[in-house]
């Protein structure tokens, strides 16, 4: 079984319309994706009913995305700008607890139609850490207007634990107890050379 299929790889080699989705695991699910209308879509192995994914508005910028590599990782922000007061106050106060859920970003390329021409391929996993609201200065004769944000982060790098910078064993023993992989550290450390067994 593929990853990509096939007629999506041909797609993209040629000049193509590119669909990116968000999926935010809330209660209930926030379904998310980067242009104007609202269209049926569902994520390969998430969500294999699917569900109508609410039209962003215009990608304006995707963030880099990292993933945990050697204790280190980032966080990344999602935003929508330009909404007004009212709505932006609507939006904070039906917002369902996010801290702690599950977030997912998936692409796959659009037909003439702007409809999906596969299932959303899923690309990055992460985890919402917190939302933020910022109102940008207003000039004379502009209504103001608010830029809401969502922060993500991959592995356990939230805002109130920062990410692991070194892995010991009591580190990984409380993530899984049973697991030897780093009982070994302490010894690396003072600059012994640990004997590798011969197969």
């Amino acid at each position: 079984m593929e990853f990509i299929p096939s007629n999506i790889v041909e797609e993209m080699r040629g000049s193509h319309q590119l669909g990116i989705f968000l999926r935010v695991d809330t209660d209930p699910a926030l379904h998310l994706w980067f242009g104007i209308n609202d269209i049926p879509a569902n994520f390969d192995s998430i969500d294999p009913t699917g569900t109508v994914y609410l039209g962003g508005g215009r990608l304006i910028g995707v963030p880099t995305l990292e993933i945990l590599v050697n204790g280190t990782a980032d966080s990344v922000e999602f935003t929508l700008s330009g909404l007004d007061p009212t709505t932006s106050a609507k939006m904070l106060d039906s917002l369902p607890p996010v801290r702690g859920a599950a977030v997912q970003m998936g692409l796959t390329t659009l037909d003439r139609y702007f409809q999906p021409m596969s299932s959303i391929i899923p690309i990055w996993t992460g985890t919402a850490s917190h939302t933020g609201e910022v109102s940008p200065p207003v000039e004379e004769g502009d209504s103001p207007s608010i830029t809401l944000s969502l922060a993500v982060v991959t592995g356990e790098a939230t805002r109130s634990r920062g990410a692991r910078s070194v892995w010991s064993s009591p580190h990984q023993k409380a993530i899984s107890p049973t697991d030897k992989f780093c009982d070994g550290v302490s010894r690396l450390a003072r600059g012994v050379q640990p004997v590798w067994p011969n197969f």
